[in-house]
């Protein structure tokens, strides 16, 4: 069987046990899933001898089954998986963690995969270029992101903490938790159908037990009913403010009841804080806007600051659009844009301050770790743009028009009041509590966060 070859070979900013620790921790296959291809983890292990992790690949029913196991595992040096069974007729992936050669708190990472095609010379035939490129792209992403969660865990520069996670399940959670833990941090979810090692709690009928986060040192509030759906009924909106508030509000009250409260509460809001406002540039300093999504930031932050009356400090984090290819408004839009149908909503004029995922959750554990930033910080990249300056550029990362827009008037009839707020409506938020923190974007324009999402052309590791 003719076996095919493919390495990657990076240097990366830390030192070679920290390399392979990155690795060997619970969430780094998470982390290292391109958010751009349909893969997710259906069982994780570890990377001993022996054991194994399942995922699937591709989409819903049409998925398949991918089983690898490990072997040859070195502690800080090397482990490798092969496909017991999945879509190739041979796969083996060695991970190598070299030191480097003059500096030994730098390392070079070295994936080295050995392949087969399915359906021996006609696989090849029909596939093998294409296989080469979308080795191509995984690999890249995956080595820009190990960079950057490195570059940013290193910065960090504080110990080890225990942080318990609400809404660990969603988009921005889920990823949080994996990089957390990546970093070394105890992480603990918080969710209403608790595991093993979990917190239960129902914020609608008030239960979490303050017992239960003894001993946390930090709390990172993400949970609330999502916003998106296709019309803003009186009781999706009921939902929407209640899980916001209530939730909140059940966390400061259960730190009132402990010995020893969280020293640190980051809890999310959103820029819908700052209403519409399409003719100015607003900050942490601006006052609140008007609209339904206005009243529910503004109520879901006061909930938060009852928390200071237990000496913890609150961040009220105040999240600008997230942008990833694996959910969201991005992932929402992509269909159309790839079929070269997509561009500006309404007029094209309206605010859109946005965050690359990777950016807001690195934002997170910068301010995890800084005790002198508290109160307002806005979770958005310094370049917010317009809704028709994005169209463009989602469209020029894609090479596809992005010409037709989403006509106000359908939108209004369609979404109602949804669309007032959430479409036709926005604000240039400008980031000016992390500036001035000193917190460093790794993709502060919208064309490198774009490419890096989308698993384009890069705008390069360390970038």
């Amino acid at each position: 069987m003719p076996v095919n070859s493919y390495l990657k070979r990076t240097e990366m900013p830390v030192s070679r046990q920290a390399l392979f620790d990155y690795h060997a921790r619970p969430g780094a296959l998470g982390r290292l899933l391109p958010p751009f291809q349909p893969v997710r983890v259906e069982q994780p292990g570890g990377i001993r001898d022996g054991e194994r992790v399942v995922l699937r690949m591709g989409p819903g029913r049409l998925s398949i089954r991918w089983v690898a196991e490990h072997r040859d595992f070195v502690d800080g040096e090397r482990f490798t998986d092969d496909q017991v069974s999945g879509p190739f007729a041979r796969w083996s992936h060695t991970h190598l963690f070299l030191p480097h050669e003059r500096d030994p708190q730098r390392s070079v990472l070295e994936d080295r995969v050995e392949y087969a095609p399915p359906l021996g010379s006609i696989g090849r035939a029909l596939g093998g270029r294409a296989i080469e490129r979308t080795l191509e792209r995984m690999f890249r992403f995956r080595h820009e992101r190990t960079y950057n969660d490195l570059a940013q865990q290193a910065w960090f520069g504080s110990p080890p903490m225990h942080v318990a996670v609400t809404g660990a399940s969603g988009l921005v959670g889920r990823n949080l938790c994996a990089f957390l833990s990546t970093a070394g941090h105890r992480v603990t979810r918080i969710v209403r159908r608790p595991g093993p090692d979990d917190v239960g709690w129902d914020p609608m009928q008030g239960r979490l037990d303050p017992a239960a986060l003894e001993g946390v040192d930090a709390v990172v509030h993400l949970a609330g009913e999502s916003i998106l759906g296709l019309r803003w009924t009186a009781a999706k909106k009921r939902a929407i403010r209640e899980s916001r508030v209530r939730g909140t509000r059940l966390l400061a009250d259960t730190f009132a009841k402990m010995a020893s409260p969280p020293a640190t509460l980051v809890s999310a809001s959103a820029v819908g804080f700052y209403g519409d406002r399409p003719d100015e540039v607003v900050d942490e300093s601006s006052a609140p806007g008007q609209g339904f999504l206005a009243d529910v930031c503004r109520d879901w932050e006061a909930a938060a600051l009852a928390a200071e009356q237990t000496g913890t400090r609150v961040v009220r984090l105040r999240i600008g659009v997230v942008l990833t290819a694996s959910g969201g408004a991005l992932a929402a839009q992509l269909p159309l844009f790839r079929l070269g149908l997509g561009g500006p909503v309404g007029h094209g004029r309206q605010g859109l301050s946005w965050i690359g995922l990777d950016d807001l959750i690195y934002a997170i554990h910068f301010v995890l770790g800084r005790g002198d930033v508290s109160g307002a910080v806005d979770a958005t990249a310094p370049g917010a743009v317009s809704s028709k300056a994005f169209a463009r550029e989602l469209g020029r990362v894609l090479r596809r028009p992005a010409v037709l827009p989403a006509p106000a008037f359908a939108l209004r009839w369609l979404l109602g009041e949804m669309a007032e707020e959430m479409l036709l409506g926005g604000a240039f938020a400008r980031p000016g509590a992390l500036e001035t923190a000193g917190f460093r974007f790794t993709h502060p324009d919208l064309a490198s966060s774009l490419a890096f999402e989308l698993g384009r052309p890069p705008g390069g590791i360390g970038a």
